[in-house]
This record gives C-alpha cells, sequence and structure tokens, in this order.
C-alpha cells in the first residue's frame, strides 16, 4: 500500500542553520533516502521550495480565485514529501519516525487511494 509522508517544519529554521549545520542536515536526508532505495520501498519524493512561492486556487460561486501565497497561516509549512509503498500502516509509521524531518517538525503518514483501473 502506498504511503504519503508529509513533511512539516518551520522553514524559517534552515536560514538560521550555520552552513555546517545545514550540510549535516542534507546528509541525513540524503542517508534516509538512500535507506527506503535500499529498501525498494521508496516511490518519489521531492523538496518544495519556500511557502513564499505557493499560490491557492480556489473556485466559489464558479468563479476561479488565485491568491498569491499558502491559504492557511501555519507555524509549520509543508516543506517535501516521500511517497513509500509498504505492506501497512505500522511500516509507514516506521519508516516516517526514521525521517529527519520527525526530529524538527512532524511527520505527517497519509494513505493513498489505490488506482482504479
Amino acid at each position: 500500500m502506498q504511503y504519503l509522508l508529509m513533511l512539516y517544519s518551520d522553514e524559517s529554521g534552515w536560514s538560521k542553520m550555520s552552513p555546517a549545520e545545514q550540510e549535516q542536515a542534507m546528509g541525513a536526508y540524503h542517508a534516509y533516502t538512500e535507506a527506503l532505495n535500499k529498501a525498494g520501498v521508496l516511490a518519489a519524493s521531492n523538496r518544495l521550495r519556500p511557502i513564499s512561492t505557493a499560490t491557492t486556487v480556489r473556485v466559489a460561486n464558479g468563479k476561479t480565485q488565485v491568491l498569491n501565497g499558502p491559504y492557511p497561516d501555519t507555524k509549520e509549512q509543508l516543506g517535501g514529501f516521500y511517497l513509500i509503498d509498504v505492506p501497512d500502516l505500522d511500516a509507514a509509521i516506521s519508516w516516517a519516525a526514521r525521517c529527519p524531518g520527525a526530529s524538527h517538525g512532524i511527520v505527517e503518514v497519509r494513505p493513498i487511494w489505490p488506482t482504479q483501473t
């Protein structure tokens, strides 16, 4: 079953880190991604650009509304994701707990609806 691991954190924290801390953090994410690859469970992953680049689209009364920036004003922002294919929720939670993002933010685990063919 596929699960989306959504990584939320305060993106301003990155700019507060020293170059050495940033390098260490990136190394942790590279190692985590490699572990997912070696286990054969990684379907996709990517890092998102800053929240300031977001565009929010809503259709109300048949009219499209486009807003610059995110819709919710939150302390933590969605910064990236991993799409994994594992046997069950327990396995997904285990991988989420190993994610570096879980130590400085949160990792939301959400099952994906299977594609109907």
